[in-house]
Parts: C-alpha cells; sequence; structure tokens
C-alpha cells in the first residue's frame, strides 16, 4: 500500500467503484455491448446550443465570469424556475455551478458541520454520501419501497429524525427509480421540516422529465419554506448537456453572499462557454426537449410490459429515464445479475448497491438507447432469464 494511500482520511471511501471498475473492463473485452446502465442522454447537444456556443467562442468570450455566473443566465434561470415551477427568485439568489454535483457540494460545505446527520431519500444518487462524509456529516437512508412505486413517505423521514438532523435531501423525479413524490406527500414533507427546523435541499435535476399523470411541486412554492430551501438544477439531463456542466443552485440572497467565495474556491466559475450555451438552452426554442421527452416515454412505455413478460417486477417510473427492477424472481441477487449478464449478453445494467440500495435484488436500467437497440437488449435479457428457468 502507498503512503498516499494509507493516510487517506476515513472518509474517503472507494463505495462501489470496484464493481463498476470491473464491469466497465468485462466490458471493454466484449464486442456489440448494449449499456443500459448510464445516465448520460443518447441525444445530443439540441443544435442551436451548440451554435451559441460557438458564436461565444468566436467573440472571444471565454474569459472568467463572475463566481455566480453571467448575469444575462442568472437572469433567465430566475425567468424559467419562475416560469416552469413557480418558484420565486432574484438573480442574485442564483449561483451557476460546475453542474449539479457542484451545486451539492457546495451546499454541504457552507450548510454540514461535524456529526450532523443528513437524511436523503433512498435508494439514491451517493454523490450526496459522498459530500456529506466530506464535510464531516453522517448520512442517514430514508427508505423508499417498490409497493409505493417509491416515493416517499412522510412517516419514514420522521422516524429517523434525531437532534442531530440538520436537513433532508428530496429528490423528485428520484435517481435511480425514477419515483415522483406526489403534491400532497411534498406538503406533509414541508409541515414536517417547519416543525422539525429542517433545511430542505430540493434536487430537482429531472424535474422537466414527467410523465403524465404524474405532477411535480417545487417545495420552495410552499408557505414558509423559501428560506430554508435550497432549489438544485441544472441542463445536464434535460437538454442533453452533460458534458457542458452546468447547474445551479437557488436559495436566499444572503446564504448565496456568504457561500460566494467557497464557490469562487471550487472552480472560480463555471466554464463560460458553458453558460452561454446554457443561456440559449433556456432563452431558445424548446421543440427539442419536447422531442426528447416524447422518445423517452415512447421508450419507457414499451419497456415497462417488457419487463413484466420477463417475470420481473418494478416501482412505476413517473419520471427521468430510469426503471428500478426486482430482479428476485431470478434467484440471482444484483451483483452477479449484472455481471454474469453482461458476460453471456453484452447488456450492460448497473445493481442498485451502486446507489445505496441494501435490497440485494434490484438493478437500474436507464432507456437511454434508441428503441430498436432497447428492444434487442430486452431479446436478450428474456433469453438470459429463460435459459436459467430451463436449467433449474
Amino acid at each position: 500500500m502507498s503512503l498516499l494511500v494509507d493516510r487517506l482520511a476515513p472518509r474517503i471511501t472507494e463505495e462501489d467503484g470496484s464493481f463498476r471498475t470491473r464491469m466497465l473492463g468485462i466490458a471493454s473485452g466484449l464486442t456489440n455491448v448494449i449499456a443500459m446502465g448510464r445516465g448520460d442522454p443518447d441525444f445530443h447537444t439540441p443544435a442551436h446550443i451548440v451554435d451559441a456556443a460557438k458564436a461565444a467562442l468566436d467573440a472571444n468570450q471565454h474569459h472568467y465570469t463572475g463566481p455566480t455566473g453571467l448575469p444575462a443566465l442568472r437572469q433567465a434561470i430566475v425567468a424559467d424556475l419562475n416560469g416552469t415551477y413557480g418558484l420565486d427568485y432574484d438573480p442574485d439568489e442564483i449561483v451557476v455551478t460546475a453542474g449539479v454535483q457542484e451545486s451539492i457540494m457546495l451546499t454541504m460545505l457552507g450548510l454540514v458541520a461535524p456529526g450532523d446527520e443528513v437524511l436523503i431519500t433512498s435508494p439514491r444518487f451517493t454523490t450526496y454520501d459522498t459530500a456529506v462524509h466530506l464535510c464531516g456529516g453522517v448520512p442517514v437512508p430514508v427508505p423508499t419501497y417498490e409497493k409505493d412505486d417509491f416515493a416517499l413517505d412522510v412517516a419514514e423521514i420522521e422516524a429517523r429524525i434525531t437532534p442531530r438532523t440538520r436537513m433532508f435531501v428530496l429528490v423528485t423525479p428520484n435517481n435511480p427509480t425514477g419515483a415522483v413524490t406526489p403534491p400532497d406527500m411534498i406538503r406533509k414533507i414541508a409541515d414536517l421540516a417547519i416543525k422539525h427546523d429542517l433545511i430542505i435541499v430540493s434536487d430537482e435535476i429531472y424535474a422537466r422529465m414527467i410523465y403524465a399523470p404524474n405532477e411535480h411541486l417545487s417545495i420552495a412554492t410552499l408557505p414558509g419554506m423559501k428560506d430554508r430551501t435550497i432549489t438544485l438544477n441544472g441542463f445536464s439531463k434535460t437538454y442533453a448537456m452533460t458534458g457542458w456542466r452546468v447547474g445551479y443552485l437557488a436559495a436566499p440572497k444572503d446564504f448565496v453572499v456568504k457561500m460566494t467565495e467557497t464557490r469562487h474556491s471550487l472552480s472560480i466559475n463555471t466554464c463560460t462557454v458553458s453558460q452561454f450555451a446554457a443561456l440559449a438552452a433556456l432563452t431558445g426554442p424548446q421543440e427539442p426537449i419536447n422531442e426528447m421527452l416524447a422518445e423517452y416515454q415512447e421508450r419507457r412505455d414499451w419497456l415497462m410490459p417488457a419487463l413484466t413478460e420477463a417475470g420481473f417486477t418494478y416501482g412505476h417510473p413517473g419520471g427521468a429515464f430510469y426503471i428500478y427492477v426486482n430482479i428476485s424472481s431470478t434467484g440471482m441477487n444484483a451483483p452477479e445479475f449484472c455481471e454474469q449478464l453482461l458476460r453471456e449478453t453484452g447488456v450492460m445494467v448497473f445493481p442498485g448497491a451502486l446507489f445505496g440500495d441494501e435490497n440485494p435484488y434490484f438493478i437500474r436500467i436507464g432507456y437511454l438507447q434508441p428503441l430498436p437497440v432497447i428492444k434487442e437488449a430486452m431479446a436478450r435479457i428474456s433469453a438470459f432469464v429463460q435459459k436459467r428457468k430451463d436449467a433449474a
């Protein structure tokens, strides 16, 4: 063991990276792999957004911006938050970040002290765990269940509140489950936050990706909630802009003022050219976004009955582009299922353990491939399952 590794702080952990690395290593030796585990849209960034970035470069718009972002972009974000979600923010209550990943870290640096407990919707995007650990805090998963379509239950949150509880991280729609927590439950969570004086971090990165009849409610619109809520959102998923790295947080002005120098220390500013691209995303035509969402829905609507026919169950995905699938009917646990499926069929999916799930029988399937490719993947999965049934 090297000296550097030997002296890593205890909060720096490998988590499940070794499994992911092994899967990628297996895939690298295969041909015709179908990746169904990723969270990167298969669509390209719409052309008018790319053109705006090119124009910014041609105009030499490649120098620093202020730490909180381009004024025009912050104004456009304010207008979008108000028009789309009914949120009431001013431009000086917005911080543009290098993706929502940086927003998460910035938020935890500002609010989590050693020993603080942070409640997090689970299964979950485990970047939250890492950020909380790095600040000396304690992540506390709040479980959701297949029987509830993985929507939150306020009783599960309240049961985990202690004198050390600092905040609750609300993620809806959720990654990896695609679950949408309904508006009536959001209202109950708001009441709970006021009752126990909790901060809410509302991660709404998938909020534009909602399938009817599901509805999204931004918790900061509710009475008494704006002052205790940090709303996170960004461009990666909705606008197929993962590699551009543009996200943002919206929070009360006094918090933003206090966090500006911390944000400056992390990366000075979000890539300037990417900010001009994000501005075009918000102010330009939205038809490409609607077309992508319609395609995601078509894929989801085909995939659900196909999974049922293969003998799987799942929570109904009301948003995002994931289905969280129970594979217990195969008699295999999720890591074993994922590895053998990849080796034998070339279909790559990931187990719930990578999303903090202690239940060993769930996998995340992303429908981020064209429908014909998804159909081919399901044919391979079905054959893989049937082969084991025949051998039993």
